[in-house]
């Protein structure tokens, strides 16, 4: 272990042993102590699914990048493994920034940007972003190997690579910055090393975005999907609300040819907090996807406690009949599930009905009837912090956090689709929630932060009638 790498372990442990659990989370992953961003390097290498991040062990702020680490055999239970990679070398002096991992052969190769700044680094005239490439034969040490492909001329912010094998040769993505404007590059190597520039996949066209972060581009049920996290796109109406987004383009590609897409970014998640996602493959063939549940420049009150940022719930992807993307969550995490608790059919007429006390780790399920259900609002209230209601007039799934002592007030919803049901599926946490509808059709995730006693859920239904088919929550624990 290198000098570097030992002193963000020792401060790691002195940094866990003094933080304050109240909010850490009960089943999502996040650093031991320290600032997270950027899930990195999602893989499955010998026996074991690998999480890297982005990763600050020095403070709760966004500071040079390190990688941190963890596995798991389920994806829900994870052991933390030592900091895989700090910033120690002529191409990374300033981070490790984002990137993937592969297996090649009996090895795991991490390929990453180094960030560097030549001069000071108060102008991006003196930024250089490079990839980067480090092995390792037991998915724990790691050995550095250095730069394998420069910054390109007359760029500058060039980074986040994301590398898979098809056919006889590995191919990268990474994302760019030309102007104002955001591009995805493309390059193509034998041994991951050489890499031969393929050109541009794909650039944004007017309002989307000055850079695009973090590109992902997989093969799912037959389509091309290029997954990416563009900067700079403007709000529109109830889209868009975040300071940046994630979403993606589908369309159809082969290698030596073109990218052509229809030209709809959708964005992937509607709630306040999803960033970054990455994906990978399991064993048994699914894309899984992970992302940061937060959002840059947003409040995060965890750090007075001595941390910052988790991850999202891995997501199984798949395509509908109408080429969209479902998004739901990976089968592995009813593996948390302990007790269930019914709640037996409802019908409520502008009333509240307790579903259970206290709350900080649980799955809830619920199914409206939404035919028999008039109210002008209903849904689940969580104390005085957290609000998820049909609005009957508006004919939105709206979720709405309050916590106004840490400036996180506002809200965020959806179209409902037609249909006489509506399904949802709501993951809580001590300071997160996740609600996917009907099997994977959308899904809102945001950061909340209760406060003591305000963590029971209600069923609640205001100006009329709401009614249930099914409703219960499983206890979660990791």
């Amino acid at each position: 272990m290198t000098n570097l790498l030992k002193q963000a372990e020792e401060r790691l442990e002195k940094m866990q042993a003094e933080i304050n659990p109240r909010w850490y989370p009960r089943y999502h992953l996040a650093a031991r102590a320290g600032w997270m961003n950027d899930p990195n390097g999602l893989v499955w290498f010998d026996g074991w699914y690998h999480a890297f991040y982005q990763h600050h062990p020095y403070s709760t702020k966004w500071g040079p990048m390190h990688w941190g680490h963890a596995r798991s055999q389920d994806l829900v239970h994870w052991e933390h493994l030592p900091v895989a990679l700090a910033p120690e070398g002529p191409e990374d002096k300033e981070g490790c920034f984002s990137g993937s991992a592969v297996v090649d052969g009996d090895t795991l190769a991490l390929i990453y940007t180094g960030h560097k700044f030549h001069g000071p680094a108060d102008t991006d005239d003196n930024l250089y972003q490079v990839q980067c490439l480090a092995t390792s034969r037991d998915g724990i040490h790691f050995e550095r190997q250095g730069m394998v492909i420069d910054t390109p001329p007359g760029l500058h912010h060039f980074r986040d690579p994301k590398v898979w094998r098809e056919g006889n040769a590995w191919y990268m993505v990474v994302g760019a910055r030309v102007d104002n404007t955001g591009q995805v590059r493309l390059y193509r190597s034998s041994d991951l090393r050489d890499w031969h520039d393929e050109g541009i996949l794909a650039e944004a066209e007017p309002g989307m975005g000055y850079m695009w972060e973090c590109p992902d581009f997989f093969t799912l049920h037959g389509k091309r999907v290029l997954m990416f996290s563009p900067q700079g796109m403007a709000a529109e109406g109830y889209e868009k609300r975040n300071l940046f987004q994630s979403g993606y383009l589908l369309g159809e590609w082969q290698p030596g040819e073109a990218f052509v897409h229809n030209g709809q970014f959708i964005e992937m998640d509607s709630g306040h907090d999803f960033y970054a996602p990455q994906s990978f493959l399991s064993p048994d063939g699914r894309r899984i996807v992970m992302g940061w549940l937060a959002m840059w420049e947003s409040p995060m009150p965890e750090q007075q406690d001595g941390w910052a940022g988790m991850l999202s719930l891995p997501r199984e992807l798949s395509l509908d009949d109408n080429n969209r993307l479902l998004m739901k969550p990976a089968a592995e995490v009813t593996a948390l599930r302990g007790s269930y608790f019914p709640v037996p059919a409802h019908c409520l007429t502008n009333q509240r009905l307790l579903v259970t006390a206290d709350a900080d780790a649980v799955e809830l399920c619920l199914e409206w009837d939404r035919i028999a259900s008039p109210a002008e609002q209903f849904g689940i209230v969580m104390g005085n912090g957290l609000r998820i209601y049909v609005d009957n007039q508006s004919q939105r799934l709206v979720l709405e956090r309050s916590g106004p002592d840490c400036a996180l007030t506002g809200t965020r919803s959806i179209a409902l689709a037609e249909g006489d049901s509506l399904s949802l599926r709501i993951f809580i946490d001590r300071s997160s929630v996740e609600v996917f509808v009907n099997d994977g059709e959308a899904c809102l995730s945001s950061r909340i932060y209760p406060q003591p006693g305000q963590r029971d859920i209600m069923l609640f239904a205001n100006s009329g009638t709401a009614a249930l088919k099914e409703a219960g929550y499983w206890s979660l624990d990791r």
